[in-house]
This record gives C-alpha cells, structure tokens and sequence, in this order.
C-alpha cells in the first residue's frame, strides 16, 4: 500500500475541511499517480469531492465505522484488518489519500509515501506526520522544483524502511 498527500513546510494538509493548496500540476500528478488504480480514504474525504462522489476510473475504498453508509460504486470497509483483507492481492495498486485520521491509521502499512512538498505555510487545522521526525521514512526521491502561483514545491517519494 501507499500512499499521497500534498504538505506545507509545517505538514498542514487541510483548513476547515478544504485543501491548503489547489495547484494544477500537483492535481496533474495525484490524478497519474492514481488513475486505474485503488483509492482508499475516510468518509469526510469522499464527502469533499464533488457531489460527494467517487473519483473516476479508481477503484474506491471508504474505511468508516459508520456501518449505516452506502455509496453506489464504493467498497465501505469498517477496520484495518477489512481493508487488508479487500486490498491484499493489489497492495502496490492502493493509495491512501486522506484525511489525517485515515493517514495517521495506515501509514505502518504504506511502503512508499508520494509527497509533494510544498515550500510555504497556510494556516491549517489537519496535518500530516512530520516523516523528518520517523525515523523508518526515507527520502528516497524528488523531483526539480515547480513553480506555480508564487510557490516552489517538488514531488518527493519517500520510502519505509520496515516495509521494504
């Protein structure tokens, strides 16, 4: 399993339930990155997108405990061991990609961490886990910088150790 996030300086994700960041190149990047393949995510994240739908041409999967939840085209899971079982046979296939809870739940099961790292901060409520500060993740890549609306970020992939 992976994962994909976009951070600020400070690892701010998120602010009042919204991106801190909507930058076309880095939406460019999730949608390569993901397309075709498996998306797992909380349910406020499924909520956020548009009409509340799943994203196109991905495989979706809701990790929720609301067991009333039913959405046309989306596989609801209700734990961890749920969503290992549903996604085993493609782990290499699976994007996490939000919110902070479901991050913060998975990341011991995501081998690669596809970060863009963006060089500014925003006010945020919801971050993500300073990797700088775990010592089992590794910057193993990253890309030229980007510039785009006056900020600089790069596209960085970070690797765990304990799921090499």
């Amino acid at each position: 399993m992976n994962l994909i996030v976009a951070v600020s300086k400070d690892w701010g994700i998120g602010f009042q339930g919204d991106l801190l960041y909507h930058l076309k190149e880095d939406m460019k990047y999730f949608r390569r990155e993901t397309l075709g393949k498996t998306v797992v995510m909380g349910r406020k994240t499924l909520e956020s997108l548009p009409g509340g739908k799943p994203l196109p041409k991905r495989d979706t999967v809701v990790l929720t405990r609301n067991r009333e939840m039913f959405v046309p085209g989306v596989k609801i899971v209700h734990d961890v061991d749920e969503l290992l079982a549903y996604t085993e046979p493609i782990t290499d296939d699976v994007f996490v990609c939000g919110g902070a809870e479901i991050y913060r739940e998975l990341l011991p099961y995501c081998r690669l961490a596809y970060i863009t790292e963006i060089d500014g901060v925003k006010p945020a409520d919801t971050y993500f886990p300073n990797l700088d500060e775990l010592p089992e993740w590794s910057r193993i890549s990253e890309s030229d910088p980007i510039e785009e609306d006056g900020l600089t970020y790069r596209f960085c992939i970070w690797e765990n150790a304990n799921l090499k």
